[in-house]
């Protein structure tokens, strides 16, 4: 038996499993990942329809008092009433149910700021990541009246 023989005994298993299981892992973080920026991008709609459906409708007096601002003045438990039922209208809460709101009003910028949260069902599961992250979405409108 020659020096060259003698030196390359092996098994090649142990790399090949070790590659496969890396590729595995890779295509499984790529797939997960896409699924939440997919849930992110919903979100993203519902967030920017309801943020404008309360800055327009989650003005306080406009019908009794006229518009006198550049903008609306929003008042919270309008814009909160409206969010929620703009959400409700759009079954938001059918296919998130875990979805959470939050409506804030900046009475600076009179502008509407919503934000919404609803955990991903990740598709695969790779050892220590977590189990059911959270993904979250927020949009900003205002209402400007143009004279």
């Amino acid at each position: 038996m020659s020096g060259r023989d003698r030196g390359e005994r092996g098994s090649t298993i142990p790399l090949i499993v070790g590659l496969a299981t890396v590729l595995l892992m890779g295509a499984a973080l790529v797939i997960n990942a896409s699924s939440a920026y997919l849930l992110r991008q919903n979100l993203d709609t519902l967030a920017d329809g309801a943020a404008l459906r309360g800055a327009d409708l989650g003005a306080a007096g406009v019908y009794g008092e006229g518009l006198s601002n550049e903008r609306l003045l929003q008042e919270r438990g309008a814009v909160e009433r409206v969010v929620v039922a703009y959400l409700h209208s759009v079954d938001a809460y059918r296919r998130y149910p875990d979805l959470r709101v939050a409506a804030r009003v900046n009475l600076v910028d009179r502008s509407v700021t919503v934000v919404l949260t609803a955990p991903v069902t990740l598709p695969l599961h790779i050892p220590g990541s977590p189990v059911r992250p959270s993904v979250s979405a927020n949009s900003t409108a205002a209402v400007t009246i143009i004279p």
